[in-house]
């Protein structure tokens, strides 16, 4: 009678969950699948371009002797533990993957668990035949849908170069998108804000990165502590095709199970729309006392935060420049990837202004995250008493668009800064790399706001425009696509600095684009 009742109890808490989860993917119809393409197409595109650059067993062999020694692309890659195309594969984009998946995780749960919550849509489906743990059990199931098919088109479409390390890298990288569905699930429990808890989240994706960075860097095997310290770290000891270490994957098992239960268990112990760590209430008066000091109170944190990253990665980047020049300088197919991304200069030019680049890709989907804050406090209801005060529509607006488009410009200026600080050089040439970036990065912020001014059920809309243009300047490159597709993105007409002329022309036209 005893177990009944538990059984009983415990479906009570779970009604409503395929409904509930069923509405997800509904709304998630587009989020969910171009996450999944992007991710996809960039781990299947891989093998040919390696194929290209690397054709022979001994090209592939002395990449590997290569990489043994440089320490500062394990940093950013990892090791290599195979001279195979697929090993080859795995080592180049297994942790990008793997970083991508688990973005698409944190952001499908949040949205359908604490987003709900603030937004009191979930006060009303609570009101019905729903169980206390229905939403977040359809959360994570919405998310275990999308790495599960991520991870069967990664192996279906990688079964050619062999089914087992296609497998394994698949598992893996919907393994790492798990860990992190979970994380986000408990941060979404000790959280009253949606944007923090993605913002906590995105944090603690930072750290495993950072983590697994300084121990691969430490040793060329990934035998590291800190490597082991890292979700993404244990995707590389899963070691798919490279004598694949099946046992590895309980390592994902055992993280998601945990962080599930301790998900289930602070579910069970907070009020609907509480949390553990509750915002601190305070007078909007004093330095909160006009629109523009309310957003900045706002979004103050993801400047820092983003600003910290940037500095450091320019650190990182810049402290590998000569090491990755080095790497390529022998193999006229990565040169020529090189240098298209970064201008037909010197090599080292080239790696620099690739890389500063790949940050001013970056910078846009910050831009886009800040403009859409304005979407996220009217959908929110918090908008709606600061302009029933003497506030304007243009002057509430125009607070946040100052943040977004002056923090893109503080965190491109501090990326220069840490080139500068990596490299030891050339620090104006790499200021004007960085701050040359700026238009471009306007004009999807402009887009954004054009978005949410015109259609403001289509401004998440934007994050589709800032993925594209992502996509079109990572892999176009790599692929060898036609200069026409490259130029569809306002950063195919920057000037290629440092080692590049300066050109005024695209960036005063991509700055009026961006204006208007």
């Amino acid at each position: 009678m005893t177990a009944f009742a538990v059984r009983r109890g415990s479906s009570r808490q779970l009604a409503g969950t395929s409904t509930l989860l069923r509405f997800a993917l509904r709304r998630d119809r587009l989020m969910i699948p171009v996450w999944i393409a992007v991710n996809a197409l960039m781990v299947l595109s891989m093998p040919n371009t390696l194929e290209g650059l690397y054709g022979t067993p001994a090209e592939r062999a002395d990449l590997v002797r290569q990489m043994e020694s440089n320490s500062s692309l394990r940093a950013m890659v990892g090791p290599v533990f195979g001279d195979s195309l697929g090993a080859l594969t795995a080592w180049r984009v297994g942790i990008y993957a793997g970083s991508l998946a688990a973005v698409m995780s944190l952001l499908v749960v949040v949205r359908h668990t604490r987003d709900e919550e603030e937004s009191g849509r979930q006060e009303l489906v609570a009101s019905g035949t729903v169980g206390r743990r229905a939403s977040l059990t359809a959360a994570l199931l919405a998310a275990a849908v999308a790495n599960t098919v991520l991870a069967l088109l990664v192996a279906a479409g990688l079964t050619g170069r062999g089914t087992a390390g296609a497998l394994a890298l698949g598992l893996g990288i919907a393994g790492v998108g798990m860990v992190f569905a979970t994380a986000a699930a408990i941060v979404a429990q000790l959280t009253e804000s949606a944007r923090l808890a993605r913002g906590l989240t995105a944090a603690v994706l930072g750290a495993a990165f950072v983590l697994r960075a300084a121990g691969d860097s430490a040793t060329d095997d990934g035998s590291s502590v800190l490597t082991w310290l890292s979700p993404l770290g244990w995707l590389e000891h899963l070691r798919p095709y490279a004598s694949e270490r099946w046992w590895v994957l309980a390592l994902f098992a055992g993280a998601v199970a945990l962080q599930g239960a301790v998900a289930y268990a602070l579910a069970g112990r907070r009020d609907l729309g509480m949390s553990f760590l509750p915002t601190r209430p305070g007078p909007a008066s004093g330095r909160l006392g006009t629109a523009g000091a309310l957003a900045w109170r706002l979004q103050r944190g993801g400047v820092l935060g983003w600003s910290i990253g940037f500095f450091l990665a320019g650190v990182v980047y810049g402290g590998m420049t000569e090491g990755a020049a080095d790497l390529v300088g022998d193999n006229a197919g990565a040169r020529r990837i090189v240098e298209r991304m970064g201008g037909q200069s010197g090599l080292t030019d080239a790696f620099l202004a690739s890389m500063i680049g790949m940050l001013g890709l970056v910078a846009a989907l910050w831009i886009v995250a800040s403009v859409l804050r304005l979407h996220g406090e009217e959908t929110s209801g918090r908008a709606e008493p600061v302009l029933a005060n003497a506030v304007g529509r243009l002057r509430w607006a125009a607070g946040h668009l100052v943040i977004a488009f002056g923090g893109a410009a503080l965190i491109m200026l501090l990326a220069g800064l840490g080139f500068a600080v990596g490299y030891g050089r050339q620090t104006g040439p790499l200021l004007a790399a960085c701050l040359v970036q700026l238009p471009a990065v306007w004009v999807i912020g402009g887009v954004a706001v054009l978005l949410h001014g015109v259609l403001p059920r289509a401004a998440v809309a934007a994050w589709g425009v800032a993925g594209a243009v992502l996509l079109i300047g990572w892999v176009g490159p790599a692929l060898d696509v036609p200069p026409a597709v490259l130029d569809v993105s306002p950063f195919g007409h920057l000037p290629k600095l440092p080692g590049g002329s300066m050109e005024w022309g695209p960036v005063s036209v991509l700055t009026g684009v961006a204006v208007v």
